[in-house]
């Protein structure tokens, strides 16, 4: 018998021919730096492998995640010729593994280094690693007191093949922070003691600042996903699209309250609509009263609180016969993008991304045909 998906409550769309696009767009931007692509968390919560795949297609082959078991799974897509970075480093013990599975870690402290050395003496051959310092975010990074004294040590080179010297913009979706040009300069007064060391400072947004950001490696990450890092950003292709079906349509009458706590109560009469989709599927709670869903080109406002698998709209701007239960509606898409939805939550297209639920079908464009992610059949 012939397999189908079964009907959708909710669907995310990807499109990996936008993916592809965006991942060019910033490789002409950068130029002659190289781009490199952050898909830690699950590829921005659209699925590393499918993320990994259209830049694989578009001729990445430098990648970064944040966690050693998230470069396990991507090493299944990917193959053995790409490189794999880990953000985070390594948890104490993992090294041997990292050695063996051929990832680079990404050297955080001194003892992450300590560690990553005497791996290497054990398995009696240089091992490949970035090494971070800190220049200003205090967040993850080697002092740059102590990235000298490693440049220093003689025996280094000996026991860690040092593949790429990097730090981390603070400020870089803000062009006009003078801290971005301290942390470039301090960045520079250390990479000055690791000569013929690729090098690497910019990530999304500081792709988009001037070339002296760029240095020899970009990590392109949310920007691949196409959200502008920057304001203002016009040159990338939207890649997600998320829609959810109406599951009633009622009319109330003026003094009814709407969902839990009935903290919208009704001043005249209302249409409104119940969509299959709430925070458990990564819409925030924030959005409750703020919000909205759109329908052929109709903003649908929010009203009452969001609940785990639902949310209810006002659908009165359309035409009771143009609307019915079953029909979707769109949540993230043309009308509304990740940026909207993010600054009417009160937060970052980041989390917006990141928190999109498991339930959502999930559908990909690829070459310009749709298919179901999870059993590759032509939606």
């Amino acid at each position: 018998m012939e397999s189908h998906p079964p009907p959708h409550s909710s669907r995310l769309i990807i499109d990996s021919d936008a993916i592809a696009a965006n991942y060019q767009t910033l490789v002409r931007n950068v130029a002659p730096a190289t781009c490199g692509a952050v898909i830690k968390a699950d590829g921005y919560g659209l699925g590393a492998a499918t993320i990994a795949s259209a830049l694989l297609r578009a001729g990445c082959r430098s990648f970064f995640v944040a966690r050693l078991s998230e470069a396990e799974r991507l090493r299944r897509t990917l193959g053995p010729d790409c490189d794999i970075m880990i953000l985070n480093g390594l948890d104490p013990g993992s090294e041997a593994v990292c050695a063996d599975a051929g990832f680079i870690p990404v050297l955080n402290s001194s003892a992450q280094l300590t560690a990553w050395r005497a791996c290497a003496r054990s398995a009696a051959r240089p091992l490949p690693a970035a090494l971070q310092v800190d220049t200003g975010m205090s967040r993850l990074g080697l002092s740059p007191e102590a990235a000298l004294t490693a440049a220093s040590d003689t025996e280094l080179t000996e026991e860690i093949d040092l593949r790429l010297l990097m730090t981390h913009l603070a400020c870089g979706d803000e062009p006009a922070r003078e801290v971005n040009i301290d942390q470039l300069r301090r960045f520079e007064a250390v990479a000055a003691y690791y000569p013929g060391v690729a090098k690497s400072i910019a990530n999304s947004a500081g792709a988009f600042l001037p070339p002296n950001f760029h240095c020899d490696l970009v990590r392109a990450g949310i920007a691949l996903c196409g959200v502008a890092p920057v304001a203002g950003t016009k040159t990338l292709r939207p890649a997600v699209r998320l829609d959810a079906r109406i599951l009633q349509i009622r009319t109330i009458k003026p003094g009814t309250g709407v969902g839990y706590g009935l903290n919208h109560v009704a001043s005249r009469p209302q249409r409104l609509a119940t969509i299959a989709t709430g925070y458990a599927d990564g819409w925030p709670r924030s959005l409750g009263g703020k919000g909205a869903a759109w329908y052929r080109g109709v903003r649908l406002p929010i009203v009452g609180r969001i609940s785990m698998d639902s949310l209810t709209v006002d659908i009165g701007g359309v035409a009771e016969a143009d609307i019915s239960e079953g029909d979707f509606v769109e949540l993230l898409g043309p009308s509304q993008s990740i940026a909207d939805v993010a600054r009417d939550a009160g937060t970052i297209g980041y989390e917006i991304l990141t928190g999109l639920g498991k339930r959502h079908a999930r559908l990909v464009i690829e070459n310009g045909q749709m298919r179901n992610e999870h059993n590759g059949e032509a939606a």
